[in-house]
């Protein structure tokens, strides 16, 4: 354990360690992937056990320092570390076990999704776990969680079967259907707002085949009409398709033709998540909209397709978000978005569609805390960049398409892609559900220890 200047704050006793500045591995425990953020915990403690984590709720009450949780440290909010305060980061908890004859899966809250990829599919299981498999298992799956196997298999939360939580008060607990059903509710969907959650087991599904998927890459002159396809196309695809309609601009890398390098194009990046045979009749009228630059669609395996966006998603760049819900993808909508995505400036920017129902939908909205059940589509438009003098610029921009589409949009938000400026939207990202949470805030962490999130205040 490290120990402070001061004996008298050196930090809670636990059996993993306690880090304050200057103490080695305190700026690698601190860094988040949104370089925008850049805060200076006053103690930060890297829990190793359950109980590290009552002993830092101890220690925070008693020296009067917020809290704020850190599992993969993914947020576009940077809300997991704050200045001052107490950061308890959950790294070293990165345990993942299978039993694939009762088919479940055991994963620590400091896990990442490619941790669990990993061990599921070499027993040809999976379990829905978003895009990027970098990004932390606890903030994607308490948020709700939505991946390549959503629209076959739910959400991340739907999938999650029980959780082990450390309350505000120190008390550890079991949350599921029939162990404090009403915290394990409020868990799927509910963002950080109830309770430390140390143990997540989820359910698995067999996948245990090669997955048709890859980019279908077009001029982005051809967007206005590529985009009406692909909403005419989900009204009635199977649930085991699933396509991104991304916007960016082509990166100067062998891969894409020299011709179309530093150009803005649409790609349809799409998946069939059943058989290769039954991918290549269904993708087949996505492919052929209209002659492509390029179609990059092949056979991948579950994990490839799951680290196909890492790349793009590195850490040490700048990141800035806005989204919505749509309950239709009108032609208002497209054309707002073919009419203002130009400049799309940062070197790393991107606006994307994303498909909603299938097994997402066939739950209703009070089913769990995420309550975005009925959306047709989701908007996401999240430039990233690397120079700090470009971040009003760049925000502006982002700001200026997202009010624009304001009026096509359902009102509703992913509350896993707020902003750290969208503290009126909080309960928009809740919606239907944001009085029930706001009553088991009330209960289960009424002094708001846990307000350094997409926070739901208790009541008074």
């Amino acid at each position: 354990m490290s120990i402070s200047a001061d004996p008298r704050r050196a930090g809670p006793h636990v059996s993993g360690e306690t880090l304050r500045a200057g103490a080695p591995g305190y700026d690698e425990a601190r860094a988040v992937w949104n370089a925008r953020f850049d805060r200076r915990p006053e103690v930060i403690v890297r829990a190793a056990a359950p109980g590290d984590i009552v002993a830092a709720l101890k220690y925070a009450r008693e020296h009067d320092l917020a809290v704020s949780v850190k599992g993969g440290g993914h947020a576009y909010a940077g809300n997991s570390v704050l200045d001052g305060g107490l950061l308890i980061d959950l790294g070293p908890m990165n345990q993942v076990s299978v039993d694939a004859d009762l088919r479940r899966a055991t994963v620590g809250a400091g896990a990442r999704w490619g941790a669990v990829d990993e061990a599921t599919q070499a027993v040809g299981l999976a379990t829905p776990g978003g895009t990027v498999s970098t990004v932390g298992v606890a903030g994607l799956t308490l948020g709700g969680g939505e991946g390549w196997l959503s629209r076959v298999h739910g959400l991340a939360c739907d999938n999650l079967v029980g959780a082990d939580v450390v309350t505000a008060s120190g008390a550890m607990v079991r949350a599921s259907d029939t162990e404090n059903p009403d915290l394990f509710w409020g868990l799927r969907g509910g963002s950080g707002n109830l309770g430390i959650v140390t143990s997540f087991e989820f359910a698995l599904h067999s996948l245990d085949h090669q997955i048709l998927a890859g980019q279908v890459i077009h001029p982005f002159d051809r967007a206005p009409e590529l985009l009406r396809s692909y909403r005419d196309y989900f009204e009635d695809a199977v649930d085991e398709a699933v396509c991104f309609p991304f916007v960016y601009r082509v990166p100067p890398l062998d891969v894409f033709p020299a011709e179309c390098h530093g150009e803005i194009v649409l790609a349809l990046v799409m998946a069939f998540m059943g058989p290769l045979a039954d991918g290549e009749r269904h993708l087949a009228p996505l492919r052929a909209l209209a002659a492509p630059i390029l179609d990059g669609v092949a056979p991948h395996t579950y994990v490839g397709l799951q680290q196909s966006f890492d790349a793009g998603m590195g850490n040490g760049n700048r990141w800035y978000s806005r989204a919505h819900f749509l309950d239709t993808l009108s032609d208002e909508a497209i054309d707002i978005l073919v009419d203002r995505v130009d400049p799309l400036p940062g070197e790393f920017t991107t606006v994307y569609l994303g498909p909603g129902g299938g097994a997402v939908g066939r739950k209703r909205p009070d089913a769990t805390a995420f309550p975005h059940r009925t959306s047709a589509h989701q908007l996401h438009i999240f430039p990233g960049w690397i120079d700090a003098d470009r971040d009003e610029e760049i925000m502006a921009w982002t700001r200026r398409i997202s009010d624009a589409v304001v009026p096509c949009s359902s009102g509703g938000v992913y509350v896993n892609l707020l902003g750290e400026d969208e503290r009126s939207r909080v309960p928009a990202a809740y919606g239907s559900n944001y009085e029930r949470l706001t009553r088991l805030k009330t209960k289960w962490d009424p002094d708001n220890r846990f307000r350094s999130n997409h926070n739901i205040p208790p009541r008074p």
